[in-house]
Parts: C-alpha cells; structure tokens; sequence
C-alpha cells in the first residue's frame, strides 16, 4: 500500500497526549468542550458523548452517518454528534488515523467556521507513529456519483497522494462566480491550504436559516456571509477562500470511509449528501457496503 503523506513512514499514527478546545456550536450556540484523546491502532475516529449516560460511542464511518442538510453528522441510539466534517478534515489532514474525541453537548464548536482551531490543538497535543502498517484504500476504478447539477467521480490517481480537485459555480454571484482547485494532501500541506478556509452563505440565505432556529447567535464576524460586494464585516484568507473550504469539507467527508484513501477525487458543486453518496459508491464496488 501507498503512503499519501509524504516524509511520514506507511504506519498509521495517533497523538501523543490529550489536547482539547471550548467553543459555541453553529447550529444553536450551545457551549461544549471537546477534547483529543490517543487512541490504539486500528480505532479509527470515535466520538463518544461525555454527557449522557454510558458514555456512548459513535464511530466516525459512513455506517453511522444521520441525514441533515448543510452539515454531516453521526448517530448512534439516542446519542448524536452535529457536524462533523471540520474536525475529521484537521485529523485526516495531518494523517491522523486513530483518536477519541471526546465531547459535552452534541455539536462541535463552531470555532471560526474553518479546521484551524482543530488543527491547533492536535499540534499541541503532539503525533506519534504506532508502528502499524497504515490501512490505505487505493481507488482502483472510476466511481461516478451524481444529484441534481452536482457531481462527484473517484478514480485511480497518478501518484502517491490522495488527489482532490473541485469546481465552485456560484455564477449568479458577482464576487464568487467559478472557482477550480487543485490539491494534493502531502504533508503540511493541509495547514497551509486548506485548514483556514472558513464556512460561506450568501447574505440572502441568512434569514432564512435563522428563522429555521440555525445560527441566530452568529455574527459576520464567525463565518463568512457574502454579500454583493463580498464578505460582510470580513475578508478573504485566500482569494479562492470559498471552494478551498468545500475541499476541506470533502476531505472531513470522505474520511467516513474509516481510512487513509489514495487515488483522485474530481467534484463539481459537490456538498456533504453527496461526499457520502460517494463512500458508500466506493465501498459498494467493493463489495464492502454495510
């Protein structure tokens, strides 16, 4: 098997000694603590809700995942863990592949909208090689996933890295309009790509979201709300800040897979349905689909 991380040994890897961060979540401005554990080969990401009885644990694969709009999210029995994908992006970026997290409420801090506060606190946490060869799913075929304009293709990739590249088509806006991306996840290079790029809606969505109970306490100032001359009370990390944070979404997604992954990834308009259309695509041409 391949090794996507370049300079770091085909073995799979965890963090040294618990790190962890407050915040509010998104959806309902809940205050929760969530805190990285080390964990042993071959757990994967676990999730587990500190503050219900028992404990429960929720695996972080696509055999979990509860249907929510704008968002993925995990579920097991009554226990629930709301949007996902930043912190599965920090860990899959900086070649995680075991770790507990830890979490008080049912929802992950909102932070910034982005992976870099996550990404920060697994680097003080430290990362340690456990010396087990590291579980790599090679894309060997072309699998094509479609909804609506939206499409989504994994293919066989031409190197040894997980490849992604993304199409963005908000034409009818004057500032986004098209973005393409490439990207390949080497090391380092999440963190310098792709960590900080933060959450967007368009100023017209906004009301509406609220009035659907998402988001009331968020200012301009935790996310990224474009109007028609761009962002609101805000400015742009990266001039292509929007579809750079719809590849970090894609990378937090397709970790569901419950591994490393190497090959190519080619999205046009993709969102989080989709990203997980697109895992139990791969693993029912497998043969492997729960």
């Amino acid at each position: 098997m391949s090794d996507p991380f370049r300079s770091i040994a085909p073995g799979q890897r965890t963090i040294q000694k618990p790190s962890g961060l407050e915040g509010r979540g998104y959806l309902t401005g809940t205050a929760v603590e969530l805190n990285f554990y080390p964990a042993e080969p071959d757990t994967g990401i676990v999730f587990i809700r500190t503050d219900l009885p028992g404990k429960p644990e929720i695996p972080a694969t696509i055999d979990y995942v509860i249907p929510r709009q704008r968002r993925t999210s995990i579920g097991q029995d009554n226990a629930v863990i709301e949007m996902i994908e930043h912190v599965m992006a920090a860990l899959t970026g900086l070649g995680i592949d075991n770790c507990r997290v830890e979490m008080n409420a049912a929802e992950t801090p909102g932070c910034d909208g982005s992976s870099q506060a996550f990404v920060e606190a697994l680097r003080r946490a430290g990362i340690r090689d456990q010396h087990v060869p590291a579980r790599i799913w090679s894309i060997d075929q072309q699998i094509t996933v479609n909804e609506g304009g939206m499409s989504l293709t994994a293919m066989p990739g031409s190197g040894t890295a997980f490849e992604l590249n993304y199409t963005l088509d908000y034409a009818n806006h004057p500032i986004i309009g098209q973005q393409v991306h490439d990207f390949e996840l080497f090391e380092g290079e999440f963190e310098r790509e792709l960590s900080s790029a933060r959450t967007f809606v368009l100023e017209s969505e906004v009301e509406q979201l609220r009035a659907a109970g998402i988001g009331r306490h968020c200012t301009a100032q935790d996310l990224l709300i474009f109007g028609p001359d761009g962002p609101i009370e805000n400015s742009l990390r990266y001039p292509n800040e929007p579809v750079r944070h719809k590849m970090l979404d894609v990378i937090g997604d397709l970790r569901l897979l419950g591994c490393r992954i190497h090959g190519r990834v080619v999205a046009h308009k993709s969102g989080h349905s989709l990203n997980a259309e697109l895992v139990r695509a791969i693993l029912a041409a497998s043969g492997k689909a729960g």
